[in-house]
């Protein structure tokens, strides 16, 4: 097994309901986690202020979406709020392949189509404190108007209710003890068997240690 083989990076699929705290807490961890990169997925949503193209999402049109879905080129797509969103399948292969671990922000149907083909993602699902907590925390916030609120909420409890689906679920009630327990996930998801054997071939060959895949 060498050092550029697919389980030598692991791929992490972090899932919450709008307002939850899920981007806040992927970027801080994102901050001070060397070796790991956000998956830059495809949207037709609009940028909301602050986003550019390219580096919270690759904007598009919903042809151009359909398009690239029809000639395969998505791992996952799914369609949220009346938006599509979508993961290329090979940015994913590439960076696992060469070892870098890699994370998703998706919601609970993309994790599902992910799963199938990655079945040792790593799963994790931000819960809210509670339904209030999110409605306010989504109003502060200033970033959709009211009756988009209103359908996010309803929406949430739909998306909370296949919080079970994930391997991990973190309630965000404190920020830093909800990254310190996203962190530690990422830390012991770096030190299963499999990855480990990838990253330390020479090691392993020297104890007698061989891996079964």
């Amino acid at each position: 097994m060498s050092q550029t083989n697919a389980s030598s990076g692991s791929l992490f699929m972090v899932a919450a309901p709008s307002g939850a705290g899920k981007s806040s807490l992927v970027n801080a961890l994102l901050a001070q986690e060397a070796g790991i990169r956000l998956s830059i997925s495809f949207t037709t949503r609009a940028p909301r202020p602050g986003e550019a193209n390219g580096r919270e999402y690759h904007f598009i049109t919903p042809a151009d979406f359909l398009a690239r879905k029809e000639q395969g080129e998505f791992l996952e797509s799914a369609e949220v709020h009346g938006n599509y969103y979508g993961t290329s399948r090979l940015q994913i292969a590439d960076q696992i392949k060469a070892g870098t671990d890699v994370l998703l922000e998706i919601d609970w149907q993309g994790a599902q189509q992910i799963k199938r083909q990655f079945p040792h993602a790593v799963g994790i699902f931000i819960l809210p404190p509670s339904i209030a907590a999110l409605e306010d925390r989504l109003k502060k916030r200033g970033q959709d108007e009211p009756h988009i609120i209103t359908r996010r909420i309803l929406a949430a409890g739909g998306e909370i209710a296949h919080a079970c689906e994930f391997e991990y679920a973190i309630i965000n009630q404190e920020f830093a003890v909800a990254l310190s327990e996203l962190t530690a996930i990422v830390k012991a998801a770096r030190c299963r068997f499999a990855q480990q054997a990838a990253r330390n071939t020479s090691l392993f060959a020297q104890l007698g240690i061989h891996a079964n895949s």
